[in-house]
């Protein structure tokens, strides 16, 4: 049997990363996260579990590649959840492509829209998942691994984490968090 490093992950380990979501067919990035996310291994759903079981045994430095086929995630595209209506019909807000608008039907469920589409005439609003009938490729950088803290486990991730803003602020600029 293996031994477990201690710069390996597995679980209970604090694990930070970025990702890129490419599609398979176009190559297209369709999602990119540039701050590190950071979860504990084992302990925090941050990520599709078919993507979470390919990070253990990986180290910091490891670049991966997870083929995912979203349709067994996520279903295959209904379309009746895209719905097209007359621009006059659809308040001014929301007449921005890529905003999520939260909807409620006669029974109390709601569910997340996208906008998708805004011409002179329409907007158009999407209920389906962005990765719906699509096949993906997580490519993940692993940058962080280290034992995780009982308070991180508790909260499920990285606490107290203040990002490095100086770069928006300025670096001669004093930043204090709002509490």
């Amino acid at each position: 049997m293996k031994e477990i490093s201690e710069n390996e992950i597995s679980d209970g380990k604090y694990v930070e990363l970025t990702y890129k979501v490419i599609d398979l067919k176009t190559e297209a990035v369709l999602t990119s996260v540039e701050f590190p996310i950071g979860y504990i291994h084992g302990v925090t759903e941050a990520l599709a579990p078919q993507v979470t079981a390919e990070l253990k045994g990986k180290t910091v430095g490891d670049v991966i590649n997870v083929p995912i086929d979203c349709n067994k995630i996520y279903g295959p595209r209904d379309e009746s959840l895209v719905i097209t209506d007359h621009i006059d019909n659809v308040p001014e807000e929301y007449h921005e492509v890529g905003l999520s608008i939260l909807m409620e039907n006669d029974q109390g469920d709601n569910k997340s829209f996208l906008v998708t589409r805004v011409d002179e005439k329409s907007v158009t609003i999407d209920g389906n998942n962005p990765l719906c009938g699509r096949e993906v490729i997580f490519k993940l950088e692993i940058l962080t691994v280290r034992d995780a803290t009982d308070e991180e486990i508790e909260a499920g991730g990285p606490v107290d984490a203040e990002p490095d803003i100086s770069e928006i602020v300025g670096s001669d600029q004093k930043v204090v968090p709002i509490r």
